[in-house]
């Protein structure tokens, strides 16, 4: 995928100013930010969630900027949204069912065997309606349909956010094993020791704009800019 010089507006209020960046397919890069610097209304207009007033998103050589957000789903461009938000009153089957698409925009097909053997909890909590699960199980459905979508391109949205360290510990090590098997993974996230620990490249947005790319060991050879876009020494 490829951000070209993307400007998107709330209203009268100018959010991204002039995003760029590429994803190589396969890689899982985090893009990291305070609170309001812009990553959700990044993936906003990625997904088709909000208009962009100027520039292009490229997804597999198609320019995908103006077309509808069902038709990028179909192209293969996955969602996990913040705040873990389940169909309540659906179980988590059914919730499973309601997201699930046959066609793989991605690498391979995910089926509901797949989807189990990655979050081995689900399949004991298949008949358990998706209000009375705890936080991480939320977010173990909020991932597993997505990837039921069998999407190309996984935007994941503060995973973390909420959840326990023994949660956010597992959770690393699932999004490691999605990574293993080919899924292009792109996080958005304010755990910026944990994020850094499990990819390969970051990214960082500060009020609407990037303005860092590269290594977490680049990162941490940055004192100043770790101190001054994420408040962390």
């Amino acid at each position: 995928m490829e951000i070209k010089d993307i400007h998107t507006f709330y209203g009268s209020s100018h959010i991204l100013f002039g995003i760029a960046f590429n994803l190589q397919e396969g890689e899982l890069v985090c893009l990291l930010g305070r609170n309001g610097a812009g990553k959700t209304t990044t993936f906003s207009s990625i997904v088709g969630l909000c208009n962009i007033s100027s520039g292009e998103i490229i997804f597999r050589e198609e320019n995908i900027t103006n077309i509808p957000p069902y038709i990028r789903a179909r192209r293969g461009i996955g969602l996990v949204p913040q705040g873990n938000p389940v169909f309540p009153e659906l179980t988590v089957r059914e919730n499973l069912e309601v997201a699930r698409k046959t066609d793989p925009g991605g690498n391979r097909e995910w089926d509901y065997e797949n989807i189990y053997g990655l979050f081995p909890k689900l399949q004991h909590l298949t008949s358990k309606k998706a209000k009375y699960l705890s936080g991480g199980e939320r977010q173990m459905l909020n991932i597993a349909r997505a990837l039921i979508g069998n999407p190309g391109l996984l935007l994941m949205d503060e995973p973390t956010e909420g959840l326990a360290p023994l949660v956010v510990k597992f959770l690393g090590e699932q999004i490691q094993e999605l990574h293993s098997e080919g899924v292009t993974i792109l996080l958005a996230e304010q755990n910026v020791a944990w994020a850094l620990s499990i990819v390969r490249r970051c990214m960082i947005i500060e009020k609407g704009t990037i303005c860092f790319q590269g290594t977490p060991h680049d990162l941490e050879q940055n004192h100043e800019v770790k101190v001054r876009t994420l408040g962390v020494a």
